[in-house]
């Protein structure tokens, strides 16, 4: 089953929309009768990063909905007028306010059930002092034997967490992509 954010009122001038397959377009898309104004749904992008100290990796608890008292890395939407890898080092400071320095694009993981795009930079914390925000409890630091691999968020998460400690293993970081259907 594929996700969809369905429009119901058009953006522009609130009239309700009908769906309909524009003329030079391939799919069916919310379509204003008013104003004809075509509205696009595309997935979102969410950011985050995968934060070490040695051989540690940064986890956050969720204080918020969804999986709120899950742990997670911490990540969230992309805002507008960002890039990928500043949208990845804000959510990072607003969830575990951690310092970093970015290491790269780790993981492009397609959600494609959840209309969403997930992207993992790799990234070095440069200290220990974390000051979490409202949507995290607590955040930690956590060995791969310590990492609650049963109390984890997302399956994204476990996807980043155990291609990282493959590669570490390996002794060589690469770009992983996957799709999650």
């Amino acid at each position: 089953m594929l996700f969809s954010r369905r429009i119901e009122h058009c953006q522009v001038c609130g009239t309700a929309v009908v769906y309909q397959i524009p003329a030079e377009d391939n799919r069916e898309r919310a379509v204003c009768p008013a104003c004809h104004h075509i509205h696009y749904v595309n997935p979102l992008n969410v950011v985050g990063t995968l934060p070490v100290w040695g051989d540690q990796v940064l986890l956050c608890r969720r204080n918020i909905e969804p999986r709120k008292g899950y742990w997670t890395l911490p990540a969230g939407f992309m805002e507008l007028g960002e890039t990928t890898e500043e949208g990845a080092a804000r959510e990072t400071d607003e969830e575990a306010g951690a310092q970093i320095e970015m290491q790269g694009l780790y993981c492009v993981l397609n959600v494609v059930t959840a209309g969403q795009v997930h992207l993992f930079y790799r990234a070095r914390l440069l200290d220990t002092t974390f000051n979490p925000g409202p949507e995290t409890i607590e955040a930690r630091l956590f060995h791969q034997h310590e990492i609650p691999w049963s109390e984890l968020a997302f399956r994204t998460v476990k996807m980043a967490l155990d291609r990282y400690f493959s590669d570490r293993e390996q002794g060589q970081f690469s770009l992983y992509c996957a799709d999650i259907r």
